[in-house]
């Protein structure tokens, strides 16, 4: 029953408050410490649920809570205040009060206090704000706050720091701004250091549940953007502290507020759209206007409210374009259409208002007739014939296809976010200044690599040998022989020629090209010719033609091959037939050398065959075969020939016998003669061998012997050296050892002295003790042994039934104890 008493009893200590349920009533009680009483059967401790907005059953233990304390710096935002403005009295119970439902009042510390039941109390930091921070405040009550605007506590950067007692003052507003409900102020760090908002007004917190906000700091070169409610930007640039105002808010784009101004030189430009007329330099816009502004305008460039940026992609600068020396580059006129080609060496900034570049789109039997063997750019100019979707046009734009690329159609386009994430913006605690970095190493010059392959002009390679012809849409042709490179303007093409191939040459097989061969061309052929006596030859030439006079002669006639090889052909024939077979058979190259090239001059030379209706000239043939269609004559011929052949070789090889007879015989003579001479001189230079080797030993011989002569007088003048150092060794041997006899004397007498008084101070010792001293002290000895032994036996002997001294007794029978013993006993015995 007693501890049942004890769960009932109600004990606060200071700075505690509980509340009680009387559920008889009703009512509330707000029990305050530090206090103590005992719950009645019908009292209920009960908590307030902020959550849910009621009371709810708990354990005793847990109704009670903590007073609200705010410390200096802090403030209590209090919901529900009570009307008369007074909270539960300490240290007894509280009857429920009337409160203000729905109000909320901002309280600065320092204070503590217990709460009514139903109210609601959050105690804050004092907002400390930096000089680059602030806070957005909204006014929730309009008439509290104009009645406590000037109650709100504020640490000014002006302030002084002197006061201990009241460092945050409150500083009276003499001009109340418009606090209209649900307006909203912007409280700066670079005019307050501390603020706790007055009644009425609280503090709005971001994103991120914080109540500082910070605002951008902004260095050279670098500006924000502030979009204000009714849509106006407005532009900032660095260096600046930007606070935006009530109504505005950063843009941010790719999580970032803070943005670059953009860089511009000579060779980059940004595309300008304007959004809003203006007037800047004494030069005015209207809204429409486009505008390419360059570095030759503007080096840096700062965005302005009514401009707005014109981009393809994600590019918002155009950068000149790198045109080496024999490339190009098509562009379009938008105002007017034409196509123009831009030439290298050069840097082009085409200005986007007027100038697009563009890509000029080949069909693959161009292609394959313009670049024989490319299959690369055969693949190519499909991909581009693709990206046109069956238009007829033949070119495509840039921008269209670095949208196809993978790597731009891979990177969807992000809108600008104006809520993201905020992150904290961290300090760097590396020091900051202004500094200049010196490598200790090299630095390469920055390099760049050109890979212009197919983004400019059509390019033809003319090869040293070759030549083309250039057709344009107008009529006009030209023949551009290499070796040089050619770019082609948009509307130019290349005329194609027919080569006819295959031995003998036809027109059924032929080759289409754009490339005509000018120099050292080869053109083989096989003629069918008939001799004088009706035999039929097969010859198998090699013409060498060159390309001269005029070059607009060159591409008149379009299969060359076919023409000359025609020509020729009616000549061999007429000439074979001027002469029998054998004849032919003997001298066919000489007799088709001189009909296709003519005779030799005095020089030697032949002035080849010229044609006039190309310019063409064959400077040289070479007669590869010469074959008979009748086997059995060419045999024949082969015969007769191969008899003189073998005569002329056995003769040949009589005379070859004879030279080589002469020849040795010659070489075996010489022979003779050069094993002669070399027997004398090998005789001669042994004998001049054998005198020098004469020569070294006598001198070997004299050195020697000096030499030993002198090693004998060395040792003699060192013997007398040695006999020197021999006796002052022995003197000083000498005058050590008298020296350690007469320290060994002198040690041993001592020895003696002292051996001496030890044993006269032994013999004093000895005849101090008599022997009366020593009866004296041997009875002492055996009187303290007898009583020590008593004293340890006497329980032995009372065990036995006998006296001590009959126990000592016979134990000590026999030794030099039993004498003590009897004196002993005799003591003891009283009739003694």
């Amino acid at each position: 029953m007693a501890d049942s008493n004890r769960e009932r009893d109600l004990i606060l200590a200071p700075n505690e408050y509980a509340f009680i349920s009387d559920q008889t009533k009703g009512n509330i009680n707000v029990y305050v410490g530090p206090y103590k009483t005992s719950l009645a059967n019908t009292d209920k401790p009960v908590m307030f649920a902020a959550h849910t907005k009621r009371f709810e059953h708990c354990s005793l233990d847990e109704s009670i809570l903590p007073f609200v304390i705010a410390p200096e710096g802090w403030y209590v935002v209090m919901k529900n205040p009570p009307k008369d403005g007074n909270q539960p009295k300490t240290g007894t119970s509280n009857n429920l009060t009337e409160l203000n439902i729905g109000r909320k009042v901002n309280i600065p510390g320092p204070i503590n206090f217990a709460l009514w039941p139903g109210q609601m109390a959050t105690v804050l930091h004092g907002h400390h704000l930096r000089s680059n921070q602030y806070l957005l405040v909204r006014v929730y009550d309009e008439e509290q706050a104009r009645n406590n605007w000037a109650k709100a506590v504020i640490k000014t950067k002006g302030s002084s720091d002197s006061s201990e007692d009241n460092p945050d003052e409150v500083v009276s507003k003499e001009d109340v701004p418009d606090l209209t409900m649900g307006k909203t102020l912007v409280i700066k760090g670079e005019n307050v250091s501390f603020y706790i908002p007055p009644t009425g007004v609280e503090v709005v917190r971001d994103e991120d549940y914080e109540y500082v906000r910070e605002a951008v700091t902004l260095e050279r070169l670098e500006y924000c953007i502030l979009l204000d409610e009714d849509g106006n930007k407005r532009y900032i640039q660095g260096p600046a502290v930007v606070f935006p105002e009530p109504t505005e808010e950063f843009i941010y784009k790719n999580g970032l507020r803070k943005f670059k101004a953009i860089e511009l030189n000579e060779k980059s430009g940004i595309y300008i759209k304007v959004i809003a007329p203006y007037t800047e330099n004494k030069v005015s816009y209207k809204e429409g206007d486009e505008l390419f502004i360059t570095g030759k305008d503007q080096m840096i460039y700062y965005p302005r409210p009514e401009h707005a940026i014109v981009k393809y992609g994600k590019k918002e600068r155009h950068y000149a374009i790198a045109i080496p020396a024999g490339e190009g580059r098509y562009y379009l006129n938008r105002k007017t259409g034409k196509i123009s080609l831009q030439q290298g060496p050069t840097m082009f900034l085409p200005d986007p208002r007027e100038a697009v570049l563009i890509r000029r789109i080949l069909n693959p039997k161009k292609v394959a007739l313009w670049f024989p063997g490319n299959y690369e750019a055969i693949e190519y100019n499909q991909k581009l014939q693709e990206l046109t979707k069956g238009d007829a046009q033949s070119f495509v734009e840039d921008s269209e296809i670095q949208a196809q690329m993978p790597e731009s159609a891979s990177l969807a386009r992000q809108e600008e976010n104006r809520h993201p994430a905020k992150k904290r913006e961290k300090a760097s605690k590396e020091i900051a200044v202004d500094e200049f970095d010196r490598d200790s190493s090299f630095t390469p010059p920055r390099t760049i690599t050109l890979d212009t392959k197919y983004d400019g002009a059509v390019t033809i390679n003319v090869w040293t040998g070759y030549a083309i012809l250039v057709v344009s849409k107008t009529g006009t042709r030209k023949v551009i022989a290499g070796p040089q490179s050619y770019l082609l303007e948009y509307d130019e093409e290349l005329e194609a020629v027919e080569l006819s191939t295959g031995r003998p040459k036809s027109s059924e097989n032929t080759i289409k090209t754009v490339y005509l061969r000018v120099l050292y061309n080869k053109v083989s052929d096989i003629v069918q010719a008939e001799s004088m006596d009706y035999t039929q030859v097969n010859i198998e030439l090699s013409y060498r033609v060159n390309f001269e006079d005029t070059s607009d002669k060159w591409f008149n006639v379009e299969n060359y091959v076919k023409f000359l090889t025609d020509h020729l052909r009616s000549f061999i024939r007429n000439a074979v037939k001027k002469h029998n077979i054998v004849d032919f058979y003997a001298k066919g190259i000489e007799i088709i050398r001189d009909t296709v090239l003519g005779k030799a001059e005095e020089s030697g030379k032949r002035p080849g065959r010229f044609f006039e209706e190309n310019g063409m000239r064959i400077y040289d043939v070479e007669v590869l075969d010469i074959k008979l269609s009748d086997i059995g004559i060419e045999n024949l011929l082969i015969a007769s020939q191969q008899d003189v052949v073998r005569q002329n070789l056995r003769v040949a090889s009589e005379k070859r016998k004879l030279e080589f007879t002469q020849e040795a015989e010659s070489i075996a003579q010489a022979i003779a003669i050069a094993k002669s001479e070399t027997t004398r001189q090998n005789i001669e230079l042994e004998k001049k061998e054998v005198e020098k080797l004469l020569q070294l030993t006598l001198s070997k011989a004299d050195a020697e012997i000096e030499s030993k002569q002198r090693h004998l007088d060395a040792e003699l003048a060192k013997q007398g050296t040695l006999n020197e150092i021999n006796q002052a060794e022995v003197k000083r041997t000498k005058e050590k050892e008298e020296l350690q006899l007469e320290i060994a004397q002198i040690e041993l007498n001592q020895a003696l002295e002292e051996i001496k008084a030890q044993v006269e101070a032994v013999v004093a010792k000895s005849e101090a003790v008599s022997p009366n001293l020593i009866a004296a002290l041997q009875a002492f000895g055996d009187k303290a042994l007898a009583e020590k032994m008593a004293s340890s036996m006497a329980p032995l002997a009372i065990l036995g039934g006998k006296s001590v001294a009959e126990v000592f007794a016979n134990l000590f029978k026999g030794t030099n104890l039993s004498h003590v013993l009897d004196t002993f006993k005799d003591k003891q015995d009283p009739s003694a």
